[in-house]
């Protein structure tokens, strides 16, 4: 029908901003913001546009291809799916289930078909080769996650549109639309943070698009935080401003926490850090005495030697003053399908260390190999190598290292 209009939401990141979608036919016409989605009241971003260009995409694949030398040939579905099993069949017999890897890329987050199918295929497939797109982006939170509340999935998210101090670390909210925290319009949510009188202050090294907005930018030296946090933390408790309130009925370790930031006040770290002792210091009592307060970070934090103790120290400096699960704070999400429950009853609230890898013996996470290892594995020789992998709704020859 020409003009029709389709309302959808986009899918190319968590944010989920509404959409609308005017075609011609199979002709896009034109995409913009839907003003009447609550979460998004409008915003889009360039990746939204930029549908109509995958669409569009002379690239596109609409069979699947089989390689012949430099070129490829396009074959049949049934041609591909019968060659694919009998060729995996075929390395598994030969070298067992671990020698064919899967690698899950960051599409299939936003694919139900890939989430449900994607696990059981993977299952299907025997073995502990698993890989994906997780390792380069959130695993460190996930493992502070597990670590802190019992579940790899329990990741917090910053109640920006409550919220009257908000540090980010290591984060671009601007150019990721609020990754982790699935807020559409961030560029406006920070605004309403410094409309309502609240602070916005950004720790990272390189001054970025939200720099242009916060109130504060701190330019710490890169892969500095957890030295950050620790002096943040010292502050807190050597000035008596860790007051963890209601959360103290079920925390435990507190105390130990205190004995450890003891040896790390902000004039031992600011030299590595690059960031005076004052300014951790002001910083530190200016997130305690805001009557709401939220520490978020991202990939900064998490990409990085220590972006677990990172991850942990950031999760740390809310609980110690009751902003954990508190408005304005760092809140758990109760969504409309609740994936925490299902993996708790599943048995799958996720586990680290249980195996070692093959070549450098890193630690697996939930099953999961960490992705730096994947040229490694598949490079080296010896019993276990990796002879044959398959790519779900990934690119790892552009995304993953080496």
């Amino acid at each position: 029908m020409p003009g029709a209009r389709h309302h959808r939401t986009c899918h190319l990141c968590e944010a989920s901003c509404g959409l609308i979608i005017e075609t011609d036919g199979p002709r896009v016409l034109r995409i913009f913001g839907d003003d009447d989605d609550p979460l998004s009241r409008g915003h889009i971003c360039p990746k939204a546009v930029a549908l109509q260009d995958l669409h569009e995409d002379p690239d596109w694949l609409k069979a699947p291809l089989r390689r012949r030398g430099n070129d490829f040939e396009e074959v049949s579905w049934e041609a591909a799916l019968e060659e694919t099993a009998a060729r995996i069949a075929e390395i598994q017999k030969a070298h067992g289930a671990s020698s064919v890897g899967l690698y899950q890329g960051n599409p299939v987050a936003h694919n139900y078909g890939a989430q449900i199918f994607g696990q059981v295929f993977s299952r299907a497939l025997g073995g502990h080769s698993r890989f994906s797109a997780t390792s380069v982006d959130q695993l460190p939170q996930m493992l502070a996650g597990l670590l802190m509340y019992g579940h790899q999935l329990l990741m917090p998210v910053p109640d920006i549109d409550r919220t009257q101090h908000l540090l980010i670390l290591g984060a671009n909210p601007l150019a990721s639309n609020g990754s982790l925290m699935t807020a559409p319009g961030v560029r406006r949510r920070l605004l309403e943070i410094r409309a309502r009188g609240g602070t916005v202050v950004l720790v990272d090294p390189r001054k970025t698009e939200t720099a242009a907005v916060a109130d504060r930018h701190l330019a710490i030296r890169p892969e500095t935080d957890a030295l950050f946090l620790l002096g943040f933390l010292h502050t807190l408790f050597a000035e008596g401003l860790a007051k963890p309130g209601r959360l103290s009925a079920f925390t435990e370790g507190l105390e130990v926490l205190e004995r450890l930031v003891r040896d790390w006040p902000p004039e031992v770290v600011e030299d590595a850090v690059g960031l005076e002792a004052r300014f951790i210091r002001s910083e530190a009592r200016a997130f305690a005495a805001a009557p709401s307060a939220v520490c978020y970070g991202r990939v900064g934090i998490s990409m990085q030697s220590f972006g677990g103790l990172a991850s942990w120290l950031m999760n740390a400096v809310n609980i110690v003053t009751g902003r954990l699960d508190a408005p304005g704070g760092f809140m758990f999400t109760k969504p409309a399908i609740d994936i925490v429950d299902l993996g708790g009853r599943a048995g799958m609230r996720g586990r680290f260390a249980k195996y070692k890898s093959r070549v450098r013996k890193a630690p697996d996470f939930g099953g999961e190999w960490p992705a730096a290892i994947l040229a490694e594995e598949i490079e080296t020789p010896g019993e276990g190598r990796l002879r044959g992998l398959v790519t779900l709704g990934g690119n790892p020859v552009l995304s993953t290292p080496n």
